[in-house]
């Protein structure tokens, strides 16, 4: 891990959870996270890219930074999210580059989804 790439960069995201179960299953449907316990009150994950963890708490606070994920469908995505409990908080709009819309996960934990593909395409 001591690479020059590694050097300065994001290497790790971690998150509030109330409910750990609940949050394995939202993000293993949604978006085909792995998951790894660390005994009751911790479990980390890893996406393909990147890794991070949930650390279980009494409530989650809301945040100031937004976590965006890119998806090929946005609609597929969205409708997942929905499907597993998740609640669109800010619907799909454009901006220069993409589409995206935010969501808030089963925790209330906010993030948001873009892509830079038109719908159907």
């Amino acid at each position: 891990m001591s690479a020059p790439e590694h050097d300065k960069r994001l290497d790790y995201v971690e998150f509030l959870a109330t409910d750990l179960e609940a949050i394995k299953a939202f993000y293993g449907s949604v978006f085909g996270w792995k998951f790894t316990d660390y005994g009751p009150s911790y479990v980390s994950f890893e996406d393909g890219r990147m890794t991070g963890g949930f650390a279980l708490a009494e409530s989650v606070p809301s945040s100031s930074i937004l976590i965006v994920i890119y998806a090929l469908d946005l609609e597929a995505v969205q409708a997942a999210i929905e499907a597993a409990g998740g609640a669109i908080t800010r619907p799909t709009f454009s901006f220069p580059g993409g589409r995206r819309f935010h969501f808030n996960d089963p925790s209330g934990n906010g993030l948001a989804v873009w892509s830079d593909r038109a719908p159907g395409a």
